[in-house]
């Protein structure tokens, strides 16, 4: 498999472009534009799972250097950070962009599957349905939130911080990014029901909301194309329960089952969910159980026939930063909660001050959520059917049950083997991507995780059994560094409407 990642920083004015990074094969770039196909070179890869060898590498300014040469695909997407100097008044002002360039996993990309179609037996395209499809998270910074926060935006000109400003670049980005599905956070109700949904109907969606319980103003959306998808189901989820202390937050999610538009008939069906956990640092025992009611809930819409889940894409904000409980947790399918202080589930805090551990169980048992993080019913119609087949059992083994059971009180499990759509560091540099950036912070908290198919090379080591069919990775938009982020200005800045990052990415469905 190779890969190809590049984005472009130029500063017009007295100072000459800079490529930060340059394609990591030129040629095989030049072949692709000029002829469609990709040339005979071939790129080493790392162990699966890993980034490519030969992917980027970085030039630095030669004022006397000639601009690199652009190159461009013809289905290629890109996203503009723009910003304008700070000093207006000078006769010299330098604008400053920096483009987020589409990075293809070239065996899966656009321009493979010309190839791709003359290798494959015709047999073999009979029984195989092929379905690509791009999905997006955005949190796209709700008014009322900006205006409660506005000590996070101090390094905003006030103009570009009015909706009126804002929402016409927000649709831009969705417009030019045209992904099939979009899940949006932040979402305002009265700007949702004004002009949002129009404004998304107009460009082929149908659209999903679920407002914030209690005085919250936002919610999510899940948007889809309806040229791509017909809808199954809509499932909202409300965190807030009136009758557990625990659940005293207003966040909400939004699960949809969706039938993808095949050129051939099938029974495939794909699992879209999107939400927004609660951001306080010191309640990482809310946030574990806002996610579990989310897993719950997919569990729930997502289960086929055959006993194994349906393709799923978990979007969203989810506060929680890469290599945090939370974050394995998701990943990894399994936590051990035991003895983990509150303020580390998230690890948004260096230091964090929440340092009560977590109680055994998180949540209680009226939740009616397992630690398997399914609802109680299911849970007991498996355990109920498995009962069946051991009638002989002693009450010794009995009993060994119960107290192993008791022994796992502390861990949580779900049964998705999600993977990340991006690897969260920049693998020459270190640095970390970026996906949020305001005047007290830049880190990576938005997400879309996905279940990946058994030959999908993207995918983390220990995924290859997660499904029969499922998903493959064939692209995403490429993410920044803070330092990036700061050359324009941070978020928002005159282009980018929001104090996130959409994040992109492109899958193929397989159905067998």
């Amino acid at each position: 498999m190779a890969f190809v990642s590049f984005s472009l920083f130029s500063i017009t004015g007295s100072v000459p472009e800079v490529s930060l990074y340059a394609p990591c094969c030129p040629a095989m770039c030049r072949g692709w534009a000029e002829t469609g196909s990709p040339t005979s070179t071939v790129l080493s890869m790392k162990a699966e799972g890993e980034e490519p060898v030969t992917k980027k590498r970085r030039l630095s300014a030669q004022p006397d250097s000639p601009a690199p040469e652009e190159v461009n695909f013809s289905e290629q997407k890109e996203a503009l950070c723009v910003s304008v100097s700070q000093d207006e008044k000078s006769e010299s002002n330098k604008k400053v962009n920096i483009k987020r360039h589409w990075e293809y996993f070239c065996q899966h990309s656009r321009t493979m599957k010309i190839l791709e179609s003359t290798e494959t037996d015709q047999s073999n395209r009979e029984c195989e349905a092929r379905f690509d499809f791009t999905v997006m998270s955005y949190n796209i910074l709700s008014q009322n939130l900006l205006e409660d926060n506005s000590h996070l935006y101090k390094h905003c000109r006030q103009r570009l911080l009015i909706w009126t400003y804002r929402f016409p670049n927000i649709l831009q980005e969705i417009k030019q990014l045209d992904a099939d599905v979009l899940c949006l956070q932040e979402v305002q109700e009265d700007h949702y029901r004004k002009e949002i949904k129009s404004s998304l109907e107009s460009l082929g969606y149908h659209c999903e909301y679920k407002m914030r319980t209690g005085r919250k103003s936002d919610g999510c959306a899940i948007c889809f194309k309806t040229s791509k998808f017909s809808l199954i189901s809509s499932n909202p989820v409300e965190f807030f329960r009136r009758d557990i202390p625990l659940l005293d937050r207003d966040n909400v999610g939004l699960v949809l089952l969706l039938q993808p538009k095949f050129p051939c008939k099938t029974n495939a069906a794909i699992c879209i969910a999107n939400t927004h956990l609660l951001y306080n640092p010191r309640r990482g025992d809310i946030k574990l159980t806002q996610l579990a009611m989310l897993l719950a809930e997919i569990a729930s819409v997502a289960p086929q026939k055959n006993g194994s889940f349906c393709p799923i894409v978990m979007c969203g904000d989810f506060n929680s930063v890469p290599g945090s409980p939370l974050y394995r947790f998701i990943k990894e399918g399994k936590l051990n909660y035991e003895g983990l202080a509150i303020g580390k589930v998230s690890g948004q805090e260096q230091f964090p001050r929440g340092q009560r551990i977590l109680s055994i169980p998180i949540w209680p048992k009226k939740l009616g959520i397992s630690q398997n993080c399914v609802y109680e019913i299911k849970q007991q119609q498996k355990e109920d059917d498995a009962g069946e087949k051991t009638e002989g059992a002693t009450s010794d083994n009995t009993k060994e049950i119960v107290i192993a059971s008791e022994k796992l009180s502390s861990k949580l499990q779900h049964h998705f083997k999600l993977s990340s759509v991006y690897s969260h560091y920049f693998p020459e540099t270190g640095l970390p991507e970026v996906t949020t950036c305001h005047s007290r912070s830049a880190v990576t908290v938005d997400y879309i995780f996905y279940s990946a198919a058994n030959d999908d090379s993207v995918a983390q080591p220990g995924m290859e059994d997660s499904l029969h069919g499922g998903l493959k990775l064939l692209g995403r938009l490429a993410l920044l560094t803070e330092k990036d982020l700061w050359t324009v200005n941070g978020l928002p800045n005159e282009n980018n409407s929001s104090d996130h990052l959409p994040l992109l990415a492109e899958f193929r469905l397989i159905e067998r």
